[in-house]
């Protein structure tokens, strides 16, 4: 059995020819990594309003090494939180000028979501620290701590604005100064969907799931300041119940927003993954010179990092540095050729004996009986 070693520098992370045996100077081909995609190819107007509420999730991300990764995720936060600020500014220009209260409550409302990239840049900064004696595993699993905190807020919001539409459908309010209301609301609306669109593509990327959160949070608060768009549009309109009935429609979608974002959350809490990831380390160990057969693989995210353990079958003639060799070959191929893999954990089990393990297979089926 092979143990990890200290983190591999594989930025350059490409995969070896299917079938290939790795050497000591082999060449990485470039591949095209596979995304599953279940949307049916829709087009036009409804399946964009649908590609823009949803998140669009991948278990895939580009090969990036850890070190990048989080530098690419705390400049998305740095450079996002500087977005939302110029668009603070604009809010508060506009404020000024128009000398609405309720825009400066919304104002500040957008200021203060914002804040939720702070959790976040925390779970960056302690997912850097090394692992040691009592998170053996290291500090990954923050940024899921930190996306379960925008998902309640994301809640928050769907809450609050659904609270203020039915009040205003209760009682109809006019709205004042309906022009800057409305210029407003295209500057909240357009800062916001700017960064959420950055931060959920750079998520994406890097395979943080808490990232992709964050940016979904940032477009509900844009979805927000749409629906203060199209209420002042109304009211230019003379249509009073404008206000009340576009906002219970962006609180659907804000629900729907939730619903995407809390799911890839309590996905990677669970440990879930696409089955072509697993599919695609089967077939990368089957292809190790010296491999007879692939007996298990499992795989989990750890914040936006892969770690993968899996059994193979060997000749049971190999003497211990021989199968060590053949470990590490199968090591090093996975590394190069799955993005975003941190770590592996290699087994060996003798081929064509199946009673290799009878000494310990009554653990395995009393963890089975009990689940039961």
């Amino acid at each position: 059995m092979t143990t990890p070693d200290d983190r591999h520098d594989h930025s350059h992370a490409t995969p070896p020819v299917p079938g290939q045996p790795l050497g000591d100077d082999h060449d990485h081909p470039n591949r095209t990594q596979p995304h599953a995609h279940d949307d049916g190819r829709r087009t036009g107007v409804i399946a964009a309003v649908r590609h823009l509420f949803s998140s669009h999730s991948h278990d895939h991300a580009d090969a990036v090494d850890s070190a990048t990764a989080n530098r690419e995720g705390m400049r998305a936060l740095v450079v996002s939180l500087g977005g939302l600020g110029v668009t603070a500014v604009l809010q508060v220009v506009v404020v000024a000028l128009s000398g609405s209260v309720a825009l400066l409550a919304d104002t500040v409302h957008n200021f203060s979501d914002a804040l939720t990239a702070v959790p976040l840049g925390i779970a960056f900064w302690l997912g850097r620290r090394p692992a040691n004696r009592r998170y053996t595993y290291g500090y990954g699993r923050a940024e899921d701590l930190a996306g379960i905190f925008i998902v309640a807020m994301i809640a928050l919001s769907a809450g609050v604005a659904a609270w203020q539409a039915v009040d205003r459908l209760v009682d109809p309010q006019t709205i004042d100064r309906a022009g800057w209301v409305a210029a407003a609301g295209a500057v909240g609306f357009a800062g916001n969907e700017l960064v959420a669109s950055y931060r959920i593509r750079v998520g994406r990327r890097i395979g943080s799931a808490a990232l992709v959160a964050d940016g979904l949070h940032a477009r509900t608060d844009g979805l927000t300041s749409l629906a203060v768009l199209a209420a002042a549009l109304g009211a230019l309109a003379g249509w009073r119940l404008a206000d009340p009935i576009v906002g219970l429609a962006i609180s659907a979608a804000i629900l729907n927003v939730l619903r995407h974002a809390a799911r890839d959350i309590y996905r990677r809490l669970m440990d879930r993954v696409d089955p072509g990831l697993v599919d695609e380390l089967e077939h990368q160990l089957a292809h190790v010179t010296g491999v007879h057969a692939v007996d298990r693989v499992r795989v989990r995210w750890i914040g936006h990092e892969l770690h993968a353990d899996a059994e193979v079958s060997l000749d049971p003639g190999l003497d211990l540095a021989t199968a060590h060799d053949v470990l590490e070959d199968a090591r090093h191929r996975l590394l190069h050729g799955i993005p975003r893999l941190g770590d592996v954990l290699l087994h060996a089990n003798p081929a064509g004996q199946p009673d290799a393990h009878d000494r310990t297979c009554h653990h395995r089926l009393a963890i089975v009986t009990q689940a039961r």
